[in-house]
C-alpha cells in the first residue's frame, strides 16, 4: 500500500505543477506562511458552502474556512450578490459612503462595548493601531503581551513569539512586556512594577484562538479588574473570535468588556478588511477637532487607501446582519459540538492518545493526553506544543486531504454554519481511517 505522502503526490499532480512554477515567483512558493506545505500545497479553484475543489478535481469538506473568515461558508449568495451589486456602483469611491455607516452600525449592534470604530485593511493593521491608540491615550509607552499570543506580523506583535524575527530592531521590543499566558499574578506584578504600562493585548480565548487555553472567563475578569485598578487599556484581539465565539465575540460570550477591540476576517464578510473599536475617548484620539495644535501635533494620524472600502463594507454589513438575525452561530456551534464529540470518540475507540477541544466553532485536536477544555497552565501548553511538532500531525493533515478533508493549519477545524451532520460524519470517518494509516506507518 502506498504511504500517505505517496498518495498525496499521486493524487495532486496539478497542484505539484503549479507549485513548481510558484517557487520562481513567490518567496517559498506561497503568498501566506500558513499555506506553505511539503512537498507542495493544494491549489483550489472554487468553493460553495462547506466545500471546495482543487485543480485536480478533488472535492473537500473545508475547515480552513478562509483562515476563519467564512462563518457563512463559501460564496454565500447574499454576500456575493451584495458585492456584485456594489462593484457596479463603484469599487473605490474615494469618499465617505452610506456603506461604511451601515457596516459600523452592524458591528456596534453586536458588540455593545464599541462606541466608536475605525476601519483598516487587515488584522495586523488593527492591532498596530490599537497599541498606538492606547499609548497616545495614556501617555505611556509599554504594552503587555501574553507569551505565544498572535496579533499579526508587525514589529510589536512579534514580541513574545516562539519564532525568530529577523529584520526587527531589538529597540522595538523594549516597549513590550511579555508575561506567561493565564497567569494573573504575573500581570499584576508587571503593572505594579512599572507605571509606564499603557495596555495589555491578548486573544481572549487563549493563544491561536484557543489552541493554548486558559481559564476563561475567570482570567478575563481578573484582567478587567487589574486594568481598572492601574488605568491600563484592555485590548481584546477578536480578529478570529469576533462574531465566532458568539455573535458578539468572546467579550459578549463571557460578559467582559474590553476598552478596545481589534477585528478582521468575519467583520469584513471574508473580504479584506479590519477594524478597531472601543471607548469613544480612546478611539477619538484619531479625530480631528479643528484645533491646529491638536490636529497637527497630538492626534493619532491614520490614512489608508482602502479604509472602509465599499466592497468590504457591504460584505461585512451583510454578513453581520445575517449573524444578528439568523441562527448562524448556533448552527456552526452545534456542528462543532458534534465534531468535537466524534473526534474524542475516535481517539477513545482506536486507543490513540489524543483529545479534541475548543470553544464555539473553533475546534483543535492534539495527540497529547488530557481534557483541554478544563485543563490549563504552562505544563498543558508545553504538552500541546510538543505534540503539535511531531511528524504524525503533518501526516494526519495530508491523510485527511487525501480523503477529501482540509483543515486549518495542521490541527484545527473551523466550522461554518453551512456544515451539516453528513459533513461531520464524513469527516469523522476520514479521521478514523487516517489515524489507522498513520499508525500503520509507525508514527503513533
Amino acid at each position: 500500500m502506498p504511504t500517505i505522502l505517496e498518495q498525496y503526490i499521486a493524487q495532486h499532480p496539478g497542484s505539484a505543477e503549479r507549485y513548481r512554477k510558484a517557487v520562481g515567483i513567490f518567496p517559498g512558493g506561497v503568498t501566506h506562511d500558513n499555506r506553505y506545505a511539503e512537498p507542495f500545497p493544494l491549489y483550489i479553484t472554487h468553493g460553495l458552502g462547506p466545500r471546495k475543489w482543487d485543480v485536480d478535481g478533488h472535492e473537500y469538506i473545508d475547515y480552513v474556512s478562509g483562515h476563519g473568515a467564512l462563518i457563512l461558508g463559501h460564496s454565500h449568495p447574499a454576500v456575493a450578490d451584495a458585492v456584485v451589486e456594489q462593484m457596479r456602483r463603484g469599487t473605490h469611491l474615494g469618499a465617505c459612503t452610506d456603506e461604511e455607516l451601515r457596516w459600523a452600525r452592524a458591528i456596534m449592534n453586536l458588540m455593545p462595548s464599541i462606541e466608536r470604530v475605525r476601519f483598516h485593511s487587515s488584522g495586523t493593521e488593527a492591532t498596530l493601531m490599537a497599541m498606538r491608540l492606547a499609548r497616545a491615550y495614556t501617555g505611556r509607552s509599554k504594552i503587555i503581551k501574553l507569551q505565544d499570543h498572535f496579533h499579526g506580523w508587525h514589529d510589536y506583535a512579534m514580541a513574545g513569539s516562539d519564532r525568530p524575527a529577523p529584520g526587527i530592531p531589538p529597540e522595538a521590543w523594549g516597549s513590550m512586556v511579555i508575561v506567561p499566558a493565564g497567569d494573573l499574578d504575573a500581570v499584576q506584578q508587571a503593572m505594579e512594577r512599572d507605571t509606564d504600562i499603557a495596555a495589555i493585548i491578548l486573544e481572549p480565548t487563549g493563544a491561536h484562538y484557543g489552541q493554548l487555553p486558559f481559564d476563561v472567563p475567570n482570567y478575563l475578569l481578573g484582567l478587567r479588574q487589574l486594568c481598572d485598578q492601574h488605568s491600563v487599556v484592555l485590548i481584546f484581539d477578536e480578529v478570529v473570535t469576533g462574531f465566532r465565539a458568539s455573535p458578539g465575540g468572546a467579550q459578549v460570550r463571557y460578559g467582559v468588556s474590553p476598552d478596545l477591540t481589534t477585528m478582521a476576517k468575519i467583520v469584513a464578510g471574508a473580504l479584506p478588511g479590519g477594524a478597531v473599536g472601543g471607548k469613544s475617548d480612546i478611539v477619538d484620539m484619531i479625530a480631528q477637532r479643528g484645533d491646529p495644535e491638536w490636529d497637527n501635533t497630538q492626534r493619532v494620524y491614520h490614512p489608508g487607501t482602502f479604509n472602509g472600502n465599499p466592497l468590504s463594507a457591504v460584505a461585512g454589513a451583510t454578513c453581520l446582519e445575517l449573524i444578528a438575525s439568523e441562527p448562524i452561530n448556533q448552527n456552526a456551534d452545534a456542528m462543532a459540538d458534534r465534531l468535537k464529540a466524534g473526534l474524542n470518540d475516535v481517539f477513545t475507540r482506536t486507543e490513540v492518545s489524543g483529545h479534541a477541544y475548543g470553544i464555539a466553532s473553533m475546534i483543535h485536536f492534539t495527540l497529547a493526553d488530557g481534557d483541554f477544555d478544563h485543563e490549563f497552565g504552562p505544563d498543558v501548553n508545553r504538552r500541546i506544543k510538543a505534540a503539535a511538532a511531531t511528524p504524525a500531525v503533518s501526516s494526519i493533515k495530508r491523510g485527511l486531504q487525501n480523503r477529501g478533508i482540509d483543515i486549518m493549519g495542521r490541527d484545527a477545524l473551523l466550522v461554518s454554519a453551512t456544515h451539516h451532520e453528513a459533513d461531520i460524519d464524513q469527516t469523522l470517518s476520514a479521521f478514523e481511517a487516517t489515524l489507522a494509516q498513520v499508525r500503520e506507518e509507525g508514527l503513533i
